[in-house]
């Protein structure tokens, strides 16, 4: 047993728009990325940072509700973060960057 100090997880994550989806009582039947992440037992999120475009505000609502149903513990903060072309990665990690910086 280890007597060093309890460190705080803070995650930065991107809201999967496809994978992350889901309505009704059968999402909870679909593997979504970014729920998961929360539900691993030995693995405490303290706090979710989660980016996602501003037009995804009700996915990322229904993933802050999921969360906190099922890890009380976490705290996810939303984030309206737009890439012109999410699979321009230079764009990306330079979003990333700005955020984090800021």
């Amino acid at each position: 047993m280890s007597d060093s100090p309890k460190r705080d997880l803070v995650v930065i994550g991107l809201l999967g728009t496809m994978l992350d989806r889901g309505t009704g009582p059968n999402r909870w039947e679909a593997w979504r990325p970014t729920v998961a992440l929360c539900q691993h037992e030995d693995l405490l999120v303290s706090r979710l940072e989660l980016l996602s475009p501003a037009r995804y505000s009700t996915l990322s609502q229904t993933i802050c509700r999921d969360i906190a149903s099922i890890s009380p513990e976490t705290t996810v903060r939303c984030h309206a973060v737009e890439f012109q072309d999410p699979w321009d990665f230079e764009e990306v990690y330079g979003a990333l960057h700005d955020f984090v910086r800021n």
